[in-house]
Formats: structure tokens, C-alpha cells, sequence
């Protein structure tokens, strides 16, 4: 048959027709420029990116009538035999099939002639890992001091297979998977030369397949080109292939995130039903949320994930409803089951159970979002509490019902008649009280066990009937404590503290209604009830201190 299949009708004939492997070609063509081309090659990297390909044009640019040359004319007789592989000065050989030491005997023989035609012998030895340990041993000594005349390019893609006294003699060339838009470009300009028309997500989808590999890409669009001689959709590539619809995935991955189990295994079945591989389906679901878990990360995640933009964009709208912990979680469990579902002899099953398990997680929220949302409730709550305390600001005759102090030089004093002064200080120490929990919340709990013993003229007398840490909280505070009584009373006040009330009577009622008052004030909290929600606790005891 006369038809050349798109791989090598396509196959790159100068350097510059090389995609993807910039960084070997710009090394090769500064050594042929500079006369710095090693004897021997190593090209590794996976299959089906160009390491045989740039082997042909090392061995053209450095045989060519008017080389060397880094571009070279592809016209000369040397260009045109290597091109069609029938030139008697470029061997190719197959290093499975001619992997033992007697052919490599063989090629220490032959090495030793000058070339026929060319300027140089090249061996290019395709799979070269495939040699047999003596034959790479009875290659060692030739490999090192070759005659001037003769180059070794080995190619392979399982370079660990080479002995290190190999490598060690030679120039190693890695070679990288090509981006899928390289590959999508190159397919794109090679569809418009055939005049095949297809749609814009065809591309993507083959280079997807391709895995890297574009002469796999050209294999496929061979294949899908022989379906269809007219344009070509990508419903139809997906029939041709036996692909996964992309669509199928984020629609799984949206129930699982919903907690949809049955849409989740309706999906599953009907997947299974078209005849699609369960691995491969699990593997392109873990790959989904791995995706969605750096657009989570990322704001660029482009470098990252090979994707179509439009894809990508699915992507960041199905991401910002979620928090990173959750997308990580759902992660993690299905990459933790990935070999229970590949050793299991009824994958569906498995599957069916890992998603089972998925719809049942609940979703994590981070730390970070939790403290945000705490920040936020506890402004909320000290704005609303600056506004009730705005409007029930102690100090003012009308709304104490108290003589203010500032109207008499002793309006509130140590007389006689206890009962009467017991309840004035009473009413007055719990106005003040109120106001330290308000502005001084910290003082508040050190001040709750002590008494308002006495008002006189410009002083207050404070009993203290709490511990040592209470006394010395209060003592170290005398200049805060003395500032709230000189703004509540509109005039300077002094403050007495004595740290033993041995005569006093202190209103033990008035001290438990403020512990209940404040315990009340804690579990009403937004912020604490808030949390219990978030989390699911419950208040076991509320202590003061």
C-alpha cells in the first residue's frame, strides 16, 4: 500500500520542526556550531515524543554535504538516504532484537572501516536498555575510545536499565512529554493541511489520550480521520476511542460533593453499561479532584493542569463553593482506596462502596474560617452590647434613681441607718460592676466577691473578700478602678481598698445574682452558641475566675 500514515508523513526533519524538546535541540545545535559533538548520545524519555526523530537529524546535520550544519538541506544524496533510511553510513538497529554479544562483536568489527559516503558513521540503537549485560560490558571499551570517524546515539525509555558504566561514558539528552497545547497546535495545523475539518474540542480530547506522546496523538487522528473523511465531533471521537466523557466525570464528582449517592452509581452504571474500564474511570475521577484541589490552591493553576480553559473555568466555579478541606478529604479517601479498587476482582463493587462512603463525609470547615467567622460574631456582639450599655450608662440621676455625687459633698455616706446605706451601695456597686464588665472585662471576675463598704466625700472604701491573686489584680488596677468612679460619679474620686472586711456584712444574695447574671451572659453569648453549633458540644460547666 502507497499510504503513509500521518506519524511519518509528519515526522520533523530539522530541528526546528522538533515539539516540545527545545532544550535538547538548542544543546545539539551549539555543540554542532562549536565542534563539540560528543561520540556518544544517550536520548531518554518516554515514547513517542521525538528521540529517533532528533537522532535522524543529529546523524543528516552532521553527514550533510554542506555540514556540519545545525539546518541541514535535506536535498543532498546523504539527506535523502538518511530521510528514507537506506543510507549505508547511518545504521539503525533494534536493541531487542539484536541484543546479545555476538552482534555486538559484530559491530566492534565493523566500526573499524571508514565510512562508504558520509562524513561520519552513526549507530543509532533504538531500546538500547534491552542489551543483555555482557553485550553492554563487550560495548564498554569500544564505547569509550571509538575511532574519530564513528558516533553512538542511544535511544531509550527506561534509562535506569542502563548499567552507570554506560551512562557514565556518555552524553545523557532526557527528553520531556510534550505540553497538550503543543500537541493540540500540531494537530490543529496538520488537520487544516489535510483539509479536515473537526470541532474544537477534538484536538483536546486525542492530546488528552495521548498522554504526552504525539506520535500516539498522530495515531490516533489517523484513526479517527478513517472514520469520518467529513468533520469530525467529539461525540464521534469519543465512540471512535471508547473515551470517558469529561462531562460524565464533573457531573460524578458534583453528586459525590452533593451527597447524591444515586445519581452518583446511576452514573457509575451507566458508564459500566457503555463498556468503559472501571479502573480507568476511578483513575480520571482521583485525577478530577486532584485538578479541583490545586485550582483550590492556585490562582494559576494553568502551569499545573493540563486542561482546555473551558474545562479550567468549570472548574474554579465548582471549587468556590468548597473549602480546600473538603475537596482534600474526598481526595485522600479515593487515592487511599485507588488499590482496593485495582486488585479487586469486582472493580464496580468496589467503587460503588468507595462512592457509598464519599456521600457520607461531612464537609470540613478550615480553622481559619472558623476564627474569621468567630471574629466576626464577637464584633457583632460588642457593637450590640456598646449599644444597650449607650443607652443604661449608669451615672445619671434619672435613670439610677441616686442623689449624684457631684450635686452634694456627701450624698451617699457612712450614717447610722445601715439599712437604707446597705441598699444605696448595693444599687450603686451593681451599676458599677456592669460598667467593668463592659469596658474592663478582666477586672470584673477580681471585683465580683468584693463590697462597696463606703462612700464619702471625694473616697471609696472597697472591701476585698476574694483570694491573694484577686487582692493583687485589684491593687495592681487602683488607678483604672479609681478612673470608672471618678467618670461615674462626674467628680475625682479616691479609692480605698482594704484587703479584710472582718466587720463587714457583705450581701452575699447581691454576689450570687451577679455570678448568675454573668453565667447567664456566657451561655447567651453569640459567639459561644455559635460554637457549639459549629461543632456540636455542648456546655458542661461555667466557671468564673
Amino acid at each position: 500500500m502507497s499510504y503513509l500514515v500521518l506519524a511519518r508523513k509528519y515526522r520533523p526533519q530539522s530541528f526546528e520542526d522538533v515539539i516540545g524538546q527545545g532544550h535538547v535541540t538548542r544543546t545539539l545545535q551549539n555543540a554542532i556550531r562549536s565542534d563539540r559533538v560528543a561520540h556518544a548520545l544517550i536520548f531518554a524519555g518516554p515514547r513517542g515524543i521525538g528521540k529517533t526523530s532528533v537522532a535522524r537529524i543529529l546523524a543528516k546535520a552532521l553527514n550533510c554535504e554542506k555540514g556540519p550544519t545545525i539546518t541541514p538541506c535535506n536535498n543532498c544524496d546523504s539527506c535523502r538516504e538518511i530521510t528514507s533510511g537506506i543510507t549505508v553510513d547511518v545504521f539503525e538497529i533494534d536493541g531487542a532484537s539484536n541484543r546479545g554479544i555476538n552482534e555486538i562483536r559484530e559491530l566492534r568489527e565493523n566500526i573499524k572501516y571508514m565510512p562508504s559516503r558520509s562524513r561520519n558513521k552513526i549507530y543509532i540503537i533504538d531500546e538500547v536498555h534491552m542489551l543483555t549485560k555482557e553485550a553492554f560490558n563487550a560495548l564498554l571499551k569500544t564505547l569509550e575510545e571509538p575511532p574519530a570517524h564513528v558516533i553512538f546515539i542511544f535511544a531509550t525509555t527506561e534509562l535506569h536499565k542502563i548499567p552507570i558504566t554506560i551512562q557514565s561514558r556518555c552524553q545523557i539528552y532526557n527528553f520531556k512529554r510534550i505540553n497538550s497545547n503543543d500537541i493540540v497546535g500540531q494537530l490543529k495545523k496538520i488537520c487544516q493541511a489535510t483539509g479536515i475539518t473537526v470541532s474544537e474540542e477534538v484536538p483536546w480530547i486525542i492530546a488528552r489520550e495521548a498522554e504526552g506522546g504525539l506520535r500516539d496523538a498522530l495515531s490516533l487522528l489517523d484513526q479517527i480521520i478513517a472514520y469520518s473523511e467529513d468533520s469530525i465531533t467529539g461525540e464521534q471521537v469519543l465512540d471512535i476511542l471508547g473515551v470517558v466523557d469529561r462531562k460524565r466525570i464533573f457531573d460524578m464528582a458534583a453528586a459525590v460533593l452533593k451527597n447524591d449517592v444515586v445519581c452518583a452509581l446511576e452514573l457509575l452504571d451507566d458508564l459500566y453499561s457503555y463498556g468503559h474500564d472501571i479502573k480507568r474511570l476511578y483513575g480520571l475521577l482521583i485525577q478530577h479532584f486532584r485538578n479541583l484541589l490545586l485550582v483550590k490552591m492556585n490562582k494559576n493553576p494553568e502551569r499545573l493542569i493540563d486542561l482546555p480553559n473551558h474545562e479550567l473555568e468549570n472548574m474554579k466555579k465548582e471549587a468556590e463553593g468548597l473549602s480546600l478541606e473538603t475537596i482534600n478529604q474526598v481526595f485522600q479517601t479515593l487515592f487511599k482506596e485507588e488499590k482496593t479498587v485495582r486488585l479487586a476482582p469486582q472493580p464496580k463493587l468496589a467503587v460503588e462502596t468507595v462512592l457509598i462512603s464519599l456521600v457520607q463525609l461531612n464537609p470540613v470547615v478550615s480553622v481559619e474560617a472558623i476564627i474569621e467567622k468567630l471574629d466576626i460574631l464577637q464584633k457583632t456582639a460588642g457593637d450590640s452590647k456598646k449599644t444597650r450599655g449607650a443607652a443604661n450608662m449608669p451615672g445619671k440621676p434619672a435613670t439610677t434613681g441616686l442623689p449624684a455625687p457631684a450635686a452634694s459633698t456627701n450624698s451617699v455616706s457612712c450614717s447610722q441607718d445601715n439599712k437604707v446605706q446597705d441598699k444605696d451601695l448595693q444599687n450603686i456597686w451593681k451599676e458599677l460592676l456592669q460598667i467593668f464588665e463592659q469596658k474592663h472585662p478582666s477586672i470584673a471576675p477580681s471585683l465580683e466577691n468584693s463590697v462597696l463598704e463606703c462612700i464619702e466625700q471625694e473616697r471609696l472604701t472597697i472591701a476585698l473578700n476574694g483570694n491573694n491573686f484577686h487582692a493583687k489584680r485589684i491593687q495592681d488596677k487602683r488607678d483604672v478602678i479609681q478612673s470608672v468612679c471618678s467618670d461615674f460619679f462626674k467628680q475625682k474620686m479616691s479609692v480605698k481598698i482594704t484587703a479584710s472586711l472582718a466587720n463587714a456584712t457583705p450581701n452575699r444574695g447581691q454576689e450570687t445574682d451577679y455570678s448568675r447574671h454573668l453565667k447567664k451572659n456566657a451561655l447567651n453569648n453569640p459567639i459561644v452558641m455559635e460554637t457549639l453549633e459549629i461543632f456540636g458540644g455542648r456546655v458542661a460547666d461555667v466557671k468564673l475566675l
